[in-house]
């Protein structure tokens, strides 16, 4: 499928988390979009259990917002004595970190469960966000229905943090870290 070629909103952007060791290590060892895309080749099984095919992935489901995604600029405001405004230079860009709020079902982070232990783990995944202005028959890679952006990167799930709402929605805010590049954009083809 191509990229978006027209201005629309991205209600059905996915944010998914490869499970497969195999795949991930791989990926890890040379990012290349053939192998980055394997890491997701496959949905696990609505019980929730791994399964054995190759490149299993589950999404994050009932995001509220995700931030800006991408490169962070590598800028570096100098102060300059005597003038007004500092000056920029090319610096080393920090490796963002990611905050994702969602709206929080217990039940899909419980100890035990694909995304709780994904929390308490100390494993780095790869995770694959797609900007999608309209739903897909499937998240798998390569079978995308619909014009899609995916961007790559491995990193961590470091925290989740519950915030109870008294008049809405329970939330929370999952922190990732970035422990590489991020890759892309790629579409399916």
């Amino acid at each position: 499928m191509a990229h978006i070629q027209s201005i629309g909103a991205g209600l059905f952007s996915d944010l998914s988390v490869c499970l497969d060791n195999t795949e991930i290590s791989t990926a890890r060892a040379n990012p290349t979009k053939t192998n980055l895309e394997a890491c997701f080749a496959a949905d696990v099984p609505s019980d929730g259990v791994l399964g054995t095919a190759s490149g299993e992935f589950v999404s994050i489901k009932n995001v509220r917002e995700f931030p800006s995604m991408g490169t962070p600029p590598n800028v570096v405001n100098v102060p300059v004595y005597g003038q007004r405004t500092s000056q920029q230079i090319q610096g080393q860009a920090d490796a963002p970190s990611i905050e994702i709020q969602v709206n929080y079902i217990p039940l899909e982070w419980a100890a035990g469960t694909l995304l709780g232990n994904a929390v308490t783990g100390d494993s780095s995944y790869v995770f694959r966000f797609t900007l999608l202005n309209s739903e897909p028959a499937s998240l798998v890679a390569n079978s995308m229905s619909k014009e899609n952006t995916s961007y790559y990167w491995i990193g961590k799930i470091e925290a989740l943090q519950v915030s109870p709402q008294l008049t809405d929605a329970n939330t929370a805010t999952i922190t990732i870290t970035v422990q590489s590049d991020f890759y892309g954009a790629f579409t399916g083809t």
